[in-house]
């Protein structure tokens, strides 16, 4: 079977996903002690089939924060009052998280300051100097 890409492979992941309701707090007044809006988002990345072991090394390691002890990454919404919407926005989450996990930075290549960059800037310094220098108390010794 032919390795998916990436962005093919995400919409697989929601069949690995599980949701854990709850009452939420903040505004709604009585909706909320009857309803439970909060939705909490959890996926097990370590027994994951779809990513890969190499994948699951840079998810485990940029999303530690996250991350329970056992592997599993949690992400919760209470925004809306919304069950349904609570739900997308965790959904939305988790994938943004995740693509920003995924993605490796090129590492920098170190650059030298440019030598008349340099003379250019000790220049203006020491013109700087001989300003404050002129600003200075006059010394009259009469000799």
């Amino acid at each position: 079977m032919k390795e998916q890409t990436l962005p093919l492979r995400l919409f697989d992941l929601e069949k690995e996903f599980n949701f854990r309701m709850s009452r939420s707090s903040g505004k709604g007044g009585q909706h909320v002690n009857k309803v439970s809006t909060r939705v909490e988002l959890l996926f097990d990345v370590l027994n994951s089939e779809i990513l890969t072991q190499k994948e699951k090394k840079l998810v485990v390691k940029k999303l530690a924060g996250i991350i329970s002890q056992n592997g599993i990454l949690q992400i919760a919404s209470q925004d809306s009052r919304s069950q349904l919407r609570n739900k997308e926005n965790t959904k939305t989450k988790f994938f943004e998280k995740l693509e920003k996990a995924l993605t490796i930075e090129k590492p920098r290549k170190k650059t030298r300051i440019p030598k008349s960059l340099n003379e250019k800037r000790l220049k203006e310094k020491k013109i700087t100097g001989e300003k404050k220098a002129l600003r200075q108390k006059v010394n009259h010794k009469n000799d």
